[in-house]
């Protein structure tokens, strides 16, 4: 029974077979896996990639041939929080280590000379009434790349890409991260395309966006100019830990560039609940924001009932009904 393996595994398989980092081969080989159709065609070779699956990760965790393959499959994954998962990266020094500081109750190290942050460090961000989760990760020049920030990278809800305006080459220096993570298949884009029209699957395209920071350093703000000319279509965001304002503005256009939208709940007779709301995507339905509860009570689900911008207070909706950023629903089953 022939196989009737699509396009694209043939194009993952030659960059999976010229591959070099175990953990990299890992997560090729797993993508690889399914990408295969599961039936009698596929069985020999589904069971040859399980094998190699097997064996690249007993050698990631036995520090592979070269050692240290352990520790970067330890690190490139950061459990996921809050509203969404934003990994600020960037050249030396651009800044990504104050913002979080500045931002959240994590301490990463601070310091003037490059390199200082060496493994990735989160922390939360509140917007209003949602907590947003930052990964600061180390500096991505022509003499440090950690290898392992391709996985922390690719499972990103959102791409910050940092830019230390404060003082000449930076547009030298954010090119290569640009050029550095394309080379390694991840695509930073201020437009992430529809997966069909994506032919090679071993590409990550990356919904992005440009911070613009330190401009209040001398030529600071005439720099951010520069970059937005370099960088046309990407949102860019100038800010500066000496500006309240645009720092809140920073969690703004977080907020915007993730794309989603607030639920909140009341029960019957009661206020509603501000300080927990339902994370859904726009378009999302009552059905959706029950879901997120629990699928026993979405199944049991008869009505509810909605209140918000453009709606009468307690409009009686069913399940299909769309929800909008800031709804208050009463559910009744």
């Amino acid at each position: 029974m022939p196989a009737n393996l699509p396009p694209q595994y043939y194009e993952l398989e030659r960059v999976f077979k010229a591959e070099k980092d175990p953990a990299e081969k890992l997560r090729l080989a797993k993508e690889l896996l399914t990408m295969m159709p599961k039936h009698k065609g596929t069985d020999k070779l589904q069971a040859d990639m399980k094998s190699k699956i097997s064996k690249l990760a007993k050698e990631i965790a036995s520090g592979g041939k070269k050692g240290g393959a352990s520790r970067s499959e330890q690190l490139d994954h950061i459990d996921k929080e809050g509203a969404g998962q934003v990994v600020l990266i960037g050249p030396p020094n651009s800044g990504k280590s104050s913002l979080l500081d500045a931002l959240t109750n994590a301490k990463p190290m601070i310091a003037d000379y490059p390199f200082t942050t060496r493994e990735p460090l989160a922390g939360m961000m509140t917007y209003e009434s949602i907590s947003i989760q930052l990964v600061d990760t180390p500096p991505i020049s022509p003499d440090l790349f950690e290898t392992y920030l391709l996985g922390i990278i690719r499972n990103a809800d959102l791409i910050c890409m940092v830019v230390g305006v404060g003082d000449d080459g930076f547009e030298e220096r954010a090119q290569y991260v640009f050029d550095k993570l394309k080379e390694r298949r991840v695509i930073l884009t201020h437009t992430v395309p529809d997966p069909d029209s994506i032919e090679d699957a071993s590409l990550a395209y990356k919904k992005t966006i440009i911070i613009a920071h330190k401009i209040y350093d001398d030529g600071g703000e005439e720099r951010s100019h520069r970059c937005a000319e370099l960088h046309p279509g990407f949102t860019i965001v100038k800010t500066s830990i000496l500006d309240d304002d645009t720092l809140d503005n920073f969690k703004t256009e977080i907020y915007k560039a993730l794309n989603i939208i607030r639920v909140y709940t009341k029960t019957i007779s009661s206020e509603p609940d501000f300080s927990d709301p339902i994370i859904l995507k726009p378009n999302a339905t009552v059905e959706d924001a029950a879901f997120e509860l629990h699928k026993d009570f979405a199944y049991k689900l008869q009505f509810a009932k909605v209140w918000g911008e453009g709606k009468f207070d307690g409009q009686r909706v069913q399940k299909t009904f769309v929800l909008t950023d800031g709804d208050i629903i009463e559910f009744h089953i």
